[in-house]
């Protein structure tokens, strides 16, 4: 397969300075993550195979942010102090993004998610009911293992201390995903507003930004002292990134999330919001988000979503959620001034915690 040529980060002389970015690197990573799903050892398995794979290539490459490529490729330029990105560093980003893809599938079918990425699940696109989710566990399960192959394959240096780096930030990932569905079970009283940011920090934070930073980092060759910088600076921005998308998950568009606005709500979810308004509730008001988030699914239809929405509004949890969503991305930032501005990398960087911080809700 062929690999892209060595491609240079725009320079902060272009405006809008993110979207170039974004517009690079997408072209980029996405042409590399179509060849991941050229296998000529698996042409003739069977033409039920060969659907499969073609329906999981067209999930991989349906329209997306693309943020950890984007962060890996920032922390590889910090590190090496130039923009210009190794066309093997497009490959392992592929991977990354691969891997991110199968978690989305096991997700969507834990959650009983219909909707992902402005489409239908990859679930219900391979069959109804049980035996979709059934066959998407085994292709998230092929996806998980070609992630792995993809990284290895780059032949970065040090590549493989890095996957293992990684592989061990998703075993904590796990346990976030774990600990959500089981505090979705809980009631409310019980859950802490300190556990629902733990979740966050493992499901979110240090899986999606920490990790893909400092996996950058590492392959670029960073001190020990720019790797604790750029843990910082992934802590903050996925703080932020999860708790915005806690609000838009009760309170967001579909048509511009990409997946249900009522999900959240449906599922049960204790999100931040939700518990910042219960904090501030009056006993009356406690009582009823309580009950509102106990019903049965069949029973949160749209009036019982309009009053949670109206009940979280009140008591202050999406204007609560909201003031951390700015504190997680000011400190994001001011974590940020203490990298070094290598050829303008910083600033692309810095670029991008304000547009991901400008999703519309």
């Amino acid at each position: 397969m062929a690999l892209p040529r060595p491609a240079v980060l725009p320079s902060p002389g272009e405006v809008p300075l993110e979207r170039a970015w974004l517009s690079l690197i997408h072209a980029q990573v996405e042409a590399s993550l179509g060849e991941l799903f050229e296998l000529p050892d698996e042409v003739g398995i069977d033409a039920r195979w060969s659907r499969a794979m073609e329906e999981a290539k067209a999930f991989a490459l349906r329209p997306a942010k693309r943020v950890r490529p984007l962060l890996v490729m920032a922390g590889h330029c910090l590190a090496r102090g130039t923009p210009v990105v190794p066309s093997e560093l497009w490959r392992f980003a592929a991977g990354m993004e691969l891997l991110h893809t199968f978690l989305l599938i096991h997700d969507d079918i834990a959650d009983r998610a219909s909707l992902r990425r402005g489409g239908v699940a990859l679930h219900r696109v391979l069959a109804p009911g049980r035996m979709g989710e059934d066959l998407a566990v085994v292709v998230g399960d092929h996806l998980f293992a070609r992630s792995l192959e993809a990284m290895l394959e780059s032949g970065l240096p040090g590549v493989a201390k890095v996957v293992r780096h990684y592989l061990a930030v998703c075993r904590h990932t796990a346990a976030g995903q774990y600990l959500d569905l089981a505090l979705g079970h809980a009631p409310l009283s019980e859950v802490s507003l300190f556990q629902v940011l733990r979740v966050a920090y493992l499901k979110t934070a240090r899986y999606g930004f920490c990790a893909p930073l400092v996996c950058g980092g590492m392959l670029g060759g960073a001190s020990a002292e720019l790797l604790d910088g750029l843990e910082r600076v992934g802590r903050h921005v996925g703080l932020a990134y999860q708790l915005q998308d806690d609000v838009m998950g009760l309170f967001g568009d579909s048509r511009v999330a990409g997946k249900a606005s009522d999900g959240d709500f449906l599922q049960g979810k204790r999100t931040f919001p939700v518990l910042a308004a219960l904090a501030r509730a009056t006993p009356g008001g406690r009582a009823e988000l309580e009950a509102l988030w106990t019903l049965p699914e069949s029973r949160k239809d749209a009036e019982a979503l309009a009053r949670a929405r109206a009940l979280v509004e009140q008591f202050g949890g999406r204007a609560a959620c909201e003031r951390m969503v700015e504190r997680s991305t000011r400190a994001a930032r001011r974590a940020l001034q203490s990298l070094p501005n290598s050829n303008g990398v910083r600033d692309l960087l810095d670029a991008l915690i304000v547009h991901l911080s400008r999703r519309v809700s």
